[in-house]
């Protein structure tokens, strides 16, 4: 049985959401729907996003009440290098990027992305 059954994020911009998430969602071996506008872990975990009508059009901020960041997991160390090589050029800013690839401690390999709404996203190295 997997942990978490779905994720559904509101968006500002689902155009430019879809892109930047679809690409990164991509990397990690998640499949895209049809409409696209949601994706689906091998382990049957989705994500999905919209932009709804009761949405308050303020901007994202992780250090308000509420989700700071999803994390992810990868087995390949190849694959998070080259994540982090290509995220720039999908949307995303790295974080601490001087830290990389232990800005979350010596025991810790990850990357950490923004998106451009602000969303964080840490993607872990095994676990």
């Amino acid at each position: 049985m997997r942990a978490l059954h779905h994720l559904d994020l509101w968006v500002g911009d689902p155009v430019v959401a879809a892109a930047e998430w679809g690409w990164l969602l991509g990397e990690l071996e998640w499949d895209v729907s049809d409409d696209g506008r949601s994706w689906a872990h091998p382990d049957g975990t989705y994500l999905f996003m919209e932009r709804s009508p009761d949405q308050v059009d303020e901007p994202f901020d992780r250090m308000r009440a509420g989700i700071n960041h999803l994390a992810f997991t990868v087995d390949d160390r190849a694959l998070l290098d080259r994540v982090r090589a290509e995220s720039s050029s999908h949307g995303w800013h790295e974080l601490f990027a001087d830290r990389y690839p232990h800005a979350g401690g010596d025991q810790h390999t990850a990357l950490y992305l923004e998106s451009s709404e602000g969303f964080e996203v840490e993607i872990v190295l095994g676990d």
